[in-house]
């Protein structure tokens, strides 16, 4: 397993038991992570990733009136979303810094 699959996974896992459990700090974490996890999204896949986080920041919201797991997955769609959003951050970056460069 090569370090960018062991990043994404932490990250998630993160983000999941983040959303279940009550984490000091586990905003700052995941906004970590993200960024780190940004920078090993592969040029091929940016925009298919930028796409999915769009659909994270909508989505959480929307599962809330489940009832009993409701919660549940609003909080861990809503860790995700902030990985995936700080991810994007890093993706954005590195793309510009890609496109500038001569």
């Amino acid at each position: 397993m090569d370090i960018a699959k062991i990043i994404r996974l932490v990250g998630v896992l993160f983000a999941v038991v983040a959303g279940v459990v009550t984490i000091p700090q586990a905003a700052v974490v995941i906004a970590v992570i993200g960024l780190v996890g940004g920078y090993f999204v592969e040029e091929d896949r940016r925009v298919p990733f930028l796409v999915a986080t769009l659909a994270l920041v909508v989505i959480p919201g929307a599962l809330s009136s489940i009832p009993v797991v409701g919660g549940y997955l609003t909080a861990i769609l809503t860790s995700l979303s902030g990985l995936f959003s700080a991810a994007a951050c890093t993706v954005i970056v590195v793309t510009t810094i890609e496109r500038i460069k001569p």
